[in-house]
């Protein structure tokens, strides 16, 4: 999507309605300044306003998300390309997100061991040793939490009994056995468990 031009229309469309950034903010519930973000093209404004956006400017959400007014005759079209991108986007966001978990988890825990290994085998006062095996280890705590909050917003795990997609909640994600990015969950759909691989993108969506 061109945030440039998405953020210009919105301008556009602002200013057709008789509002200042800090008027259609207001109305928002946000800042000014997050609007002025929009109109030079540095954000999009959260799905979770959208609707109400479009509906102060007029407008409906495939043409926001195109950046122009859509003729009838090719909406049908505009639409389906706007689904098509939005999904690309969230498709490239969890793979990001999951590069993240390990560009930056497998260094941190290789530092909190080494930190352990230091604090059980090093020739240090006893008191040394403990604070340094209590930091690995709470590092290392930390580290898994936080992985887990990762793989459980980045995209969804697949049933292999019936190919069912969902995102389980963070204390199931936690509490499930896992083989790397692979879980055993039950499926609320068919009710069976199975070990669940994780994918980044919901196929019932693309139905």
């Amino acid at each position: 999507m061109d945030q440039i031009k998405i953020g210009k229309f919105i301008a556009s469309c602002r200013k057709e309605q008789g509002m200042t950034q800090a008027a259609l903010a207001e109305k928002l519930g946000i800042s000014d300044r997050a609007v002025s973000k929009w109109e030079n093209g540095r954000s999009m404004p959260d799905s979770g306003i959208m609707l109400e956006l479009c509906g102060l400017l007029k407008i409906n959400v495939n043409e926001l998300l195109s950046g122009e007014k859509i003729m009838a005759e090719v909406y049908d079209r505009r639409a389906e390309e706007n689904m098509i991108e939005m999904k690309r986007q969230i498709e490239e966001q969890n793979r990001q997100m999951l590069r993240i978990e390990v560009l930056f988890g497998i260094p941190a825990f290789i530092a909190a061991f080494s930190l352990i290994l230091v604090g059980a085998f090093a020739d240090i006062p006893e008191w040394l040793q403990a604070v340094l095996i209590a930091v690995g280890v709470t590092f290392i705590v930390v580290l898994a939490l936080v992985g887990v909050v990762i793989e459980q917003k980045a995209g969804y795990y697949e049933c292999q009994k019936c190919g069912y997609r969902l995102v389980p909640t963070y204390f199931r994600t936690l509490n499930a056995p896992h083989m790397g990015r692979t879980r055993l969950m039950k499926c609320p759909k068919c009710g069976e468990r199975s070990w669940q691989k994780k994918v980044l993108t919901d196929e019932q969506e693309q139905k």
